[in-house]
């Protein structure tokens, strides 16, 4: 069982930063690729960066390509989302998501995910 805790959200204006933190509990958070997910009013959750468990390999949806950063940090059970220049686009409440994998499994789709946090408001005005 995992649990995991965001923070870090808030209101910025466009073309401003903010980093996000995932605290994780449990001793086997390394074997977790870990995501981030995000849902505006009225759509679908959609992916938009995850990382597998060693750091190797890391993946980003188009839309935050160049201007969003996952990283994770083991030792503190730890996954981060850097976030700049932000766009209104952007304004959604932001998850972050475990899964099993020990390997280069990275999941897209919310069903590849097994633990999911409670979601952190990101809201960027224009």
């Amino acid at each position: 069982q995992v649990q995991l805790v965001e923070s870090g959200g808030g209101l910025v204006q466009a073309g401003g930063s903010l980093r996000l933190s995932c605290a994780a509990s449990g001793r086997t958070f390394s074997s977790y690729a870990m995501g981030w997910f995000r849902q505006a009013p009225g759509n679908e959750r959609e992916f938009v960066a995850g990382i597998t468990w060693n750091s190797g390999f890391t993946y980003y949806a188009d839309s935050v390509k160049g201007r969003f950063t996952i990283s994770r940090d083991n030792a503190k059970n730890t996954v981060y989302l850097q976030m700049n220049s932000l766009k209104p686009e952007d304004t959604a409440v932001y998850y972050c998501t475990a899964a099993w994998s020990s390997g280069s499994y990275l999941p897209t789709s919310p069903l590849g995910y097994n633990y999911w946090g409670q979601g952190t408001q990101v809201t960027v005005s224009s």
